[in-house]
């Protein structure tokens, strides 16, 4: 889904002394990406949930999250800079109860400002009407229920390439030192087109071609091949199947940017599901 950024303005970095005062030197945080999934995994209780809540107990506690989610397209880059981002529930035909759920995480406009001063490549915006979106919330209310973390999320840049995305997150890096938890937000194989209702509920049930996309991408993961990734749509059918738009598998790149040499990788949640779909998501840590 494809949305053009609303509210923006462009405002000085005023903001970046109160980022040194509120986000000094720290360990360097983890970086995470998450296959998100349903919105449903927001209210369900699954074995996806139980990974997210497992992975956040092994988590130090963020002054901040930056989240890169499959479900904020623009045309350039922006990032979120209000004080209080709302809830945004971007799909339909879900039941009742999932658009009840709030996720009051506060916002915060020094880290937006210091995420526009890393990046000197190209200018980002700031936005103030976007919000959470469900690539983030439905999954951060699992890993910090008490919505205490101030959350900035950043957009795609939908006209961009893989290697432009990767570049352009390679800044984000330095804020791992200030307390700041990177977090990816998409699905390495996601294909709704192709998605075999009847198989919904039969556990780790992915196509032949899902399978076989899922295990070389891990497989580049292991071997730090991130030119590989970077270059997915060289990779064959089964990469072309398994990514049919780039969306959901750019998040991917930002944290993958953000790797640090000694950094130990942790896979959890590798399933697929319903054929097309695989929950496979990873962290980088020093531990």
């Amino acid at each position: 889904m494809t949305m053009l950024p609303f509210g923006l303005r462009a405002a000085p970095l005023s903001g970046l002394a109160h980022f040194a005062e509120l986000f000094g030197a720290s360990p360097k945080m983890p970086v995470l990406f998450v296959g998100h999934g349903s919105p449903m995994n927001a209210i369900e209780e699954n074995v996806f949930v139980k990974g997210f809540r497992e992975t956040a107990a092994s988590l130090p506690r963020p002054r901040a999250i930056l989240c890169i989610s499959a479900h904020w397209e623009t045309r350039g880059t922006f990032v979120t800079a209000m004080e209080r981002p709302r809830t945004i529930y971007d799909f339909g035909g879900f039941p009742p109860e999932l658009y009840q759920v709030v996720y009051p995480a506060p916002g915060s406009p020094a880290l937006a400002a210091e995420t526009r001063k890393l990046i000197n490549t190209v200018t980002v915006g700031e936005d103030l009407h976007w919000g959470l979106d469900h690539g983030a919330w439905t999954v951060l209310r699992h890993f910090f229920p008490d919505a205490a973390v101030p959350v900035v999320q950043m957009s795609l840049d939908m006209r961009q390439s893989p290697q432009y995305h990767y570049e352009l997150a390679k800044a984000l890096a330095p804020l791992r030192d200030k307390g700041v938890l990177i977090v990816g937000s998409g699905n390495m194989v996601h294909n709704l087109r192709l998605v075999a209702w009847n198989k919904l509920n039969e556990a780790g049930y992915g196509y032949d071609w899902a399978q076989e996309a899922q295990q070389r991408m891990k497989t580049m993961l292991i071997k730090n091949d991130h030119k590989g990734l970077i270059n997915y749509a060289k990779q064959g059918e089964a990469f072309r199947l398994a990514i049919p738009t780039p969306e959901h598998f750019l998040p991917l790149l930002y944290v993958l940017a953000a790797q640090h040499e000694n950094d130990k990788m942790t896979f959890f949640n590798d399933q697929a599901v319903a054929g097309s779909l695989t929950m496979t998501s990873l962290l980088f840590s020093q531990d």
